[in-house]
């Protein structure tokens, strides 16, 4: 394990997924990460690359040729090396070989680049396309923040506030999928009171346009965290239903599920990013905690 910290926070990584395992506040010494736990989830804050959700019949087709892929993409499973390190940042880096490439036929550099700074953490995502041919990607996070956040209140004590104040689109899950047919307009104006079977039906799915953030709060404490990111296309918020989890992500993604009718082509894959060869792609987001 690999620990960066400032005087206000301390945040530790596994190389396994260059992902977040813990962040916790030095002076109140609370633990704003899920713990992996794996009665309900056996994840902290995997990052989810080269897809995001799930591919229709795990597979996609490019260049004449059809490739399997699991939800959510490799990297979270892939050993990623330390290619910089200071005391309040770090970044790990992976590079596309002939394993990645059975499955996934692009060239890539995968950098992600974590630092605390006062009472954030930043997470920077950079994908590099070091191939000669245009690469279709996805990319996002899946931070599980722990509810409650701490001893004597409970899961329904919280709820979740979005800003700005805005109306946003919702894109209905059918199963793993999208169903653009359905997408609606959700009035996520005002706060949601969270509570275990608002996600009967799978993640909240919703699309995002510049500057949004979410927070995870209670009015009978003063402790919160809060996601917050200005590029990113989507966001998915889910807890295991029908397992009563005490936790809550917040999912900041380029990229989305297949929708139910995908021709399964990569090029046309809903909400998919294209890079041009030698193009660099990047994009961030922060945890911001009380």
């Amino acid at each position: 394990m690999i620990t960066i910290e400032n005087q206000q926070l301390q945040a530790t990584f596994s190389t396994l997924g260059a992902e977040l395992i813990s962040l916790k506040g030095k002076k109140t010494n609370i633990e704003y990460i899920w713990n992996g736990n794996p009665e309900f989830w056996n994840r902290h804050a995997p990052v989810l690359f080269p897809f995001v959700g799930r591919l229709k019949d795990n597979q996609y087709h490019f260049d004449g040729k059809t490739y399997q892929m699991g939800q959510h993409g490799f990297a979270r499973d892939m050993e990623f090396t330390i290619t910089q390190q200071g005391p309040t940042d770090i970044t790990f880096t992976l590079v596309s070989d002939e394993k990645t490439k059975a499955n996934y036929p692009f060239d890539f550099q995968l950098n992600i680049r974590y630092s605390v700074g006062g009472d954030g953490l930043m997470v920077v995502y950079e994908v590099v396309n070091t191939g000669t041919d245009e690469m279709y990607f996805s990319i996002g996070g899946h931070p599980a923040f722990k509810v409650p956040l701490e001893a004597g209140l409970n899961f329904e004590d919280y709820f979740l506030d979005f800003s700005p104040k805005k109306s946003r689109t919702k894109l209905p899950l059918a199963g793993p999928y999208i169903d653009l047919d359905q997408r609606t307009l959700a009035q996520t104006n005002t706060a949601i009171s969270l509570s275990h079977a608002l996600f009967k039906e799978d993640a909240l799915v919703f699309e995002t346009r510049g500057l949004n953030s979410y927070t995870i709060a209670s009015e009978k404490s003063e402790h919160s965290v809060t996601l917050s990111y200005s590029d990113m296309n989507f966001v998915g918020i889910w807890s295991p239903y029908p397992k009563e989890a005490p936790f809550v992500c917040i999912e900041p993604w380029c990229g989305v599920a297949d929708i139910l009718e995908t021709t399964g082509e990569l090029s046309e894959k809903f909400g998919i990013k294209h890079l041009a060869s030698q193009g660099k792609f990047t994009t961030k987001y922060a945890i911001t905690v009380k």
